[in-house]
């Protein structure tokens, strides 16, 4: 039994207490007033007047009485009466198939019919409550905060090995099912459309050139490796001789064409590059290209390491470990930063008002086809519980629940029942008194 049930039984306890006490007083009042009739004749038109409104309390506390107990139960027991009485006894229990399909049927065309969910949703700004949400900082810290103990509660129960297996056995299935070439085909074309490819060319150019010029002797060394690498440092040593430095002239070389290519944006080394890019592109686009069948060749081979697969795993596993102990700290630079980033939602959702409408939209779609497609399942959920109750179960839930204010309907019987008595008897007298 619920708390509120079982909050609920001292008031309907006392309910039928009441109830029981004001019909037996208009009972005993009733009786004491015939006996005082008789007793005192002299007064009896006064004592008709009170044993009216004590009838009358009696057959309204009687009256409410049965029609309450009626409800739920049959009063008569096993006494023989009539069908057109028993047939309306025991209300509730006998009308336990149509209550289950009038409240699934209320439920579902009050509250789950889509063009109720429409209407509901059509001028409710949801997006609007949940960026105000998101951006309290108290909201966003309680959602920060459950983060933090759940997350590194997951990861001890899962276990972070079963983790990296999972997150591995999932993306070499991925990348199997994938052919890279294409995806590889639309990542170079949305680098070359927003021209990200000179941005990265630039930054690049201006990192080498800076470095070059910060440090000399190690660009020295570099160029000798090249040289042994490419065979012609003893040709180079010999020029030496003859006072020509190849390597620094290779270094001035090299540092000149860099700063021409950062000065000109359009280099024809630069322009080579994006020629090779797009030309590249092309061919990743097209599955049966050398480019293509070389670039799902090596991927396979990849997926077929071991070494590569124990990569992954094991990198998930480090990963998870790092988010671990870090979530585990008072000062959790990932909670902080979660924080931050939840409130920035949250704080965009209300400044960006056509963002709104798009979520807006698509949750009103998302919510109407849920309940059309699972209001019927809802309802029909609703009326099998119903109708798996117990009669006795049922009956107790609902008297538990409103049982308290019918039987306070019995004391107003006898009361406004005493009252109709006495104003019918006085209006008796008096006309008599006329009379």
């Amino acid at each position: 039994m619920s708390d509120s049930e079982q909050s609920s039984i001292p008031s309907l306890n006392r309910s039928k207490r009441f109830a029981t006490i004001a019909l037996v007083i208009a009972i005993l009042a009733w009786i004491v007033l015939i006996i005082v009739a008789k007793l005192m004749p002299e007064y009896a038109w006064f004592i008709h007047i009170l044993m009216l409104g004590a009838e009358a309390g009696v057959v309204g506390g009687l009256a409410d009485w049965y029609a309450i107990t009626v409800l739920f139960r049959n009063p008569f027991g096993k006494i023989p009466i009539p069908h057109f009485l028993k047939d309306h006894t025991e209300i509730i229990p006998r009308n336990k198939a149509r209550i289950a399909e009038s409240m699934g049927k209320f439920v579902q065309e009050n509250f789950l019919s889509p063009q109720v969910v429409k209407r509901s949703l059509a001028d409710a700004d949801l997006s609007l409550a949940i960026g105000q949400w998101l951006a309290n900082p108290k909201n966003n810290s309680q959602v920060v905060d459950v983060i933090q103990q759940t997350v590194p509660k997951i990861f001890e129960f899962v276990g972070q090995e079963q983790i990296g297996h999972f997150i591995q056995n999932n993306t070499v299935q991925w990348a199997r099912n994938t052919r890279m070439n294409s995806l590889a085909s639309e990542m170079l074309r949305a680098v070359l459309e927003n021209d990200f490819h000179q941005d990265v060319l630039q930054r690049g150019l201006d990192i080498a050139h800076e470095w070059m010029m910060q440090h000399p002797e190690k660009t020295r060394e570099l160029t000798q490796t090249l040289f042994k690498e490419l065979g012609v440092s003893r040709l180079a040593k010999g020029a030496s001789w003859i006072g020509i430095d190849v390597e620094q002239r290779t270094i001035d070389s090299l540092l000149e064409k860099v700063e021409s290519m950062l000065a000109d944006s359009e280099h024809p080394i630069r322009q080579q590059i994006e020629d090779v890019a797009h030309q590249l592109m092309l061919e990743l686009a097209d599955s049966h290209s050398n480019a293509s069948l070389r670039l799902n060749e090596n991927k396979n081979a990849l997926l077929d390491s071991p070494p590569v697969l124990n990569f992954i795993t094991g990198a998930v596993v480090i990963l998870c470990d790092a988010v671990k102990q870090d979530l585990m700290k008072a000062d959790s630079g990932i909670a902080l930063n979660l924080r931050i980033a939840i409130q920035q939602v949250g704080e965009n959702l209300i400044q960006n008002q056509a963002v709104r409408e798009l979520l807006n939209e698509r949750m009103s779609g998302l919510a109407v086809n849920l309940s059309d497609q699972y209001s019927e399942k809802v309802i029909r959920f609703i009326s099998e519980r119903i109708h798996e109750w117990d009669s006795r179960e049922m009956i107790a839930k609902i008297e538990n629940e409103v049982g308290g204010d019918l039987h306070m309907i019995r004391v107003n019987g006898v009361v406004v029942g005493a009252f109709i008595g006495l104003t019918l008897g006085v209006i008796r007298a008096i006309i008599d008194f006329a009379l």
